[in-house]
């Protein structure tokens, strides 16, 4: 090789660099979106197979839960003893993810999500949340369980929630 053709040569080195980082970033984005995918299809399944340890496994010690009611907001600890007869008993609950937008932060620590699901007993539910990887394993951070109300019918919704609580 000439030295004429020496700066070619690295130029054309520094160039395949990049290229083949341009499209190695965006499989990574994948496998950790597809991974994240993984854990929330697994937070559905052991829910719905009742499996207490697997299914709590998947959550970080210091996580959050959201029910649907207003008042639900459990640390790890309190939803485990809300959990816990329902689980005894064989019973958890069944959602089916029906769609899901997984999104990761640029360090890829971080990853939000939303997902539209199904419930035999409540119909179209919502899942939000907040998933961290902790020593190389996405675990669930926040979980928040929502049923979302179509327009038409939020104001007469309200009014029965707000009647609801001025009798109770």
């Amino acid at each position: 090789m000439s030295d004429s053709d020496q700066p070619l040569s690295v130029m054309s080195r520094f160039l395949t660099f990049i290229a083949l980082a341009f499209l190695v970033l965006p499989v990574a984005a994948q496998d950790e979106e597809a991974a994240v995918s993984a854990v929330l299809d697994d937070v559905h399944r052991l829910a719905s197979e009742a499996d207490f340890e697997g299914y709590f496994d998947l959550y970080t010690p210091d996580a959050i839960f959201m029910g649907t009611d207003a008042k639900e907001r459990w640390t790890i600890a309190d939803f485990q003893q809300y959990a816990r007869p329902a689980f005894d008993r064989g019973t958890g609950w069944t959602y089916t993810m029906t769609e899901r937008h997984v999104f990761i932060d640029d360090q890829g620590n971080t990853a939000w999500f939303d997902e539209r699901l199904d419930n035999e007993g409540f119909g179209e539910c919502r899942g939000t949340g907040v998933l961290v990887k902790v020593d190389g394993i996405w675990k669930v951070k926040q979980y928040n369980l929502t049923v979302p109300i179509p327009n038409e019918l939020l104001r007469p919704v309200v009014a029965q929630i707000r009647e609801a609580q001025t009798d109770g």
